[in-house]
């Protein structure tokens, strides 16, 4: 039976981690909400700016995402390390770490220019790829300071600190805003650049983060003496190869997710240039719920690798039963949410009748993945913080690729549904993944009691 009183310390303890991720979390999903609103409310009834965005934010978001979840691995073993006193093997991490992930940025961005071509090719109208390719573009250059902000990022969350990145994130998020008030519409004597001028605006607010993230670190003496000594010839190939061995199996969990949805975008174009607009509303809402499930699952990692480092494993499990009461309680007010103001949030977008009208039937099945979602990226958190993360990458291939995809594709064309019929297929996809991934974490868990007893 359920009793509070046991938890209530386990709560505390996750929430004051979690809720400065929180807002760091939305904070970062706010630049795309942001570039969406305002895009949208700049084209008006004409749907093709804020498709443009959407199907270029799309495509980039694969990579970009990817590299984020390389970053990632960081975490638990900075968390681990932070819980033993080994200062010196931290601070390798955090410099290996600096120079690995910016490099790593540098490779992407490439990599994302020399896929320019490849946007024409993937089914969606001309006119849509014409406006997004700009815009795509501007994304691109940002991928190397994303990268430098993510690697102090999350060094600082391994030590339990994430105050500072929330305040990061308000600044640049704000920032953003401004520029985008500046450049879509041409302000001030500038010229009116629409949806290429939100991704300078997004450029713009990423190059500012890691530069805020940079000045913090050299002026806190605790956290600069890890700084102390950085140079190219401390560079160690054992260090990269720890960070990747984490980092790598998280990546392409998250990438294969994340295609999954980019998958269904692409797909989405199929139905037109109203459906992709729609899509963009649908899928931003949901991403922003999201954000404060990722927080939780940040906020889980951390608290999970403490008690991991320590080896307390009757406190890790209670730690981690916390953290699935906090997110099934979010997403169920999210679902709650979706459902009751489906008919009113599409118009804060756009003023399109047939786009309103597609976003408010996908937000009843976005409603319908919400718990199945919070319970795999909680369990996600849980796999990193005990350093067990090879197997979410077979977990994710099985849920996202072998299930979620052919799923939607089902429903949305062979069976008739349209776009809420590609919807349905993330239900199927998230709930595969979240049952596989409890199986793994119950013999993980028993495996450790054992190994302390």
């Amino acid at each position: 039976m359920y009793n509070f009183a046991k938890y209530r310390e386990q709560y505390k303890a996750n929430l004051k981690l979690a809720l400065p991720v929180v807002l760091t979390q939305v904070g970062q999903i706010l630049t795309q909400v942001a570039d969406n609103l305002m895009v949208g409310r700049y084209g008006g009834e004409d749907p093709l700016p804020l498709a443009a965005v959407s199907f270029g934010g799309s495509v980039f978001f694969i990579l970009f995402i990817t590299s984020v979840g390389v970053a990632l691995g960081m975490t638990p073993l900075v968390g681990e390390l932070f819980v033993q006193g080994e200062r010196k093997r931290s601070a390798a991490l955090l410099q290996n770490g600096i120079l690995f992930y910016t490099l790593l940025g540098v490779a992407m961005s490439a990599v994302q220019y020399a896929a320019v071509p490849l946007l024409y090719r993937l089914g969606q109208p001309v006119e849509v790829v014409d406006m997004a390719v700009p815009y795509y573009r501007m994304l691109i250059y940002s991928m190397p300071p994303v990268m430098l902000f993510f690697a102090f990022k999350q060094f600082l969350e391994g030590v339990g600190n994430t105050k500072v990145e929330m305040v990061v994130t308000i600044i640049a998020n704000v920032a953003n805003i401004g520029f985008n008030w500046l450049f879509i519409y041409g302000r001030f004597g500038l010229p009116e650049m629409g949806a290429e001028g939100a991704g300078l605006g997004t450029l713009m607010s990423r190059i500012i983060a890691p530069v805020l993230m940079i000045g913090y670190f050299c002026s806190r003496h605790r956290y600069r003496v890890y700084l102390e000594g950085f140079s190219p010839r401390r560079y160690s190939w054992s260090t990269v190869k720890r960070l990747l061995a984490m980092g790598l199996p998280i990546s392409l969990q998250m990438f294969l997710e994340s295609s999954a949805f980019v998958g269904t975008s692409v797909m989405m174009g199929w139905f037109g240039t109203q459906a992709i607009s729609a899509n963009q509303i649908a899928i931003t809402l949901g991403n922003c719920a999201f954000m404060i499930v990722m927080s939780i699952g940040a906020a889980t990692t951390i608290r999970i690798s403490h008690c991991y480092g320590v080896r307390n494993i009757a406190e890790l499990s209670l730690a981690a039963k916390a953290s699935y009461h906090l997110v099934l309680a979010w997403n169920f007010f999210a679902a709650l949410v979706f459902i009751t103001l489906r008919g009113w949030i599409p118009t804060l977008f756009t003023s399109n009748p047939e786009v309103i009208a597609i976003t408010s039937q996908l937000l009843i099945f976005a409603a319908l993945y919400q718990l199945s979602d919070g319970v795999q990226n909680v369990s996600v958190g849980i796999l990193r913080g005990i350093q067990d993360v090879k197997i979410i990458m077979p977990i994710a291939f099985i849920s996202y690729w072998l299930l979620n995809l052919p799923v939607g594709y089902l429903f949305g064309f062979t069976l008739g549904m349209g776009p809420s019929g590609l919807f349905l297929g993330f239900s199927f996809g998230l709930s595969m993944a979240a049952l596989l991934m409890i199986v793994r974490i119950r013999r993980s868990v028993r495996k450790l009691y054992t190994q302390a007893a």
